[in-house]
């Protein structure tokens, strides 16, 4: 077993050395972190190439952050997958999130889950014209942190309190902040469940209750 380490940056207010002295802390051997610089328009990842060429069944590669791993959420969990199926575990040391051990397969699903939370805002911004206003350099609160998606989605997919709390260290309170927030989302979707009423006429549950009583 061998652990590997991954950094990238992608633009030149970046540090590069600031992830490999991460790496080299959690004890990443200098000859074998791999590194990429975007520059512009190129976005070979060499690095990248290299490592997962280099890395061999488990082995460990670290990483800083998830989001110096893939280009986007997408491609992260791409990786993430390829390398599980090859016996190889990766560790983000921002969020403690591994795929090593018993654990690893439910992090890729939790991983996915966030990705396609992220895919839904992305549709949601479109729809409701936000890309264009954020492009004009209006901001809409603040970024959502990862352990707090993480969290959101292991608690839509019914995982435990207590191994949401462990995975993700979020404290009691949010736990419930999160959970109230979801079941308020079930509640509005079974309330909002529209009704056909022999095949010609569609209205509101709530209209239709009040046409009973």
């Amino acid at each position: 077993m061998a652990l590997l380490g991954y950094a990238r940056v992608s633009t030149n207010h970046q540090k590069l050395e600031l992830q490999v002295a991460e790496l080299k802390k959690v004890g990443v051997r200098d000859d074998r972190i791999f590194t990429d610089m975007m520059t512009g328009a190129t976005d070979k990842r060499e690095g990248l190439q290299r490592l997962l060429n280099r890395a061999e069944k488990d082995d460990i590669i670290i990483c800083t952050k998830m989001d110096r791993l893939g280009r986007n959420t997408a491609d992260m969990i791409h990786i993430v997958d390829a390398c599980y199926k090859k016996g190889i575990a990766i560790r983000f040391l921002e969020n403690g999130l591994s795929t090593e051990g018993t654990m690893g397969k439910m992090i890729i699903q939790i991983l996915a889950a966030v990705a396609e939370a992220e895919r839904a805002r992305i549709l949601e911004r479109t729809n409701d014209g936000r890309v264009a206003a954020m492009a004009a350099g209006i901001k809409f609160g603040r970024k959502p942190h990862p352990k707090r998606e993480i969290a959101f989605a292991l608690i839509k997919q019914g995982v435990s309190s207590r191994i949401v709390k462990e995975n993700t260290g979020i404290s009691h309170a949010t736990y419930f902040r999160l959970k109230k927030q979801i079941n308020g989302m079930k509640q509005d979707k079974i309330k909002r469940k529209p009704i056909f009423i022999d095949n010609k006429y569609q209205m509101d549950i709530e209209d239709f209750t009040d046409k009973l009583s």
